[in-house]
């Protein structure tokens, strides 16, 4: 029997009087890449932030690596990207990932930081500050950060915005890639044409798990040809 890397069971969260998430049960499966999708306020962030042990469930039942959230242990084991850049804007591309890579404890940190810069494309950048990065290099250097150590799980929050194509169709070979080794992933995107590249698309509206499929049955079931004529079929019909 598969153990679910994270997995969320009839889980319920409100702020204030403010449903957020509905009874909802979801999983992500070793070596498999997930897509959260829906509008904002569907409760996206707040299932990361259930992952990461960042919010605690009203009720229900939430675990990574089958470990109940929230446990600081585990947290060595994921990469995690942030809609909003957590940066020392002080500091270098290479200093932030230098101090970055230390606090998870990565072995030889010069080569992963090489490595990880290779795949956002940010080597020539490493040493100049990162209050002088555009906003897309800011986001690839948190992309960057999130890759070091090879971690078992990733959780990314809108990892592309504001990358250019050929980069972010070079980051999703990377994902796959890992997928293919064995790395487990879980992404929210609003770029429909993302979410054709998971393996499996989790689509959630008004705080409720509406679809949990692959992006070919869903279309099938929508009798749509895209992610993009799914999600707009579901808003319509709730």
């Amino acid at each position: 029997m598969t153990i679910a890397i994270i997995e969320l069971t009839d889980v319920s969260k409100k702020y204030g009087t403010q449903v957020v998430l509905d009874d909802v049960s979801f999983a992500v499966n070793p070596g498999e890449i997930v897509g959260l999708i829906g509008p904002s306020g569907a409760g996206k962030s707040t299932i990361i932030k259930i992952a990461l042990g960042m919010e605690v469930v009203d009720a229900g039942n939430a675990t990574v690596f089958n470990k109940k959230m929230p446990e600081r242990q585990i947290l060595g084991e994921l990469g995690y990207m942030a809609q909003s850049d957590a940066l020392y804007e002080q500091l270098s591309g290479r200093e932030n990932l230098e101090f970055f890579a230390e606090m998870r404890g990565v072995k030889n940190i010069d080569s992963e930081i090489e490595r990880v810069a290779e795949i956002v494309d940010l080597t020539p950048h490493l040493d100049k500050y990162a209050s002088g990065y555009s906003g897309g290099m800011k986001r690839r250097l948190s992309l960057a950060i999130a890759f070091l150590g090879n971690p078992k799980l990733l959780i990314l929050d809108e990892p592309t915005v504001g990358i250019d194509p050929s980069l972010r169709r070079q980051i999703w070979h990377e994902l796959q890639t890992m997928r293919n080794n064995g790395h487990t992933i879980l992404v929210t995107t609003h770029v429909m044409d993302e979410a054709e590249l998971v393996d499996r698309v989790a689509l959630l509206l008004g705080g409720k798990l509406i679809a949990n499929d692959s992006p070919s049955k869903l279309e099938d079931a929508y009798h749509v040809d895209t992610i993009e004529e799914v999600f707009l079929m579901a808003e319509e019909e709730k």
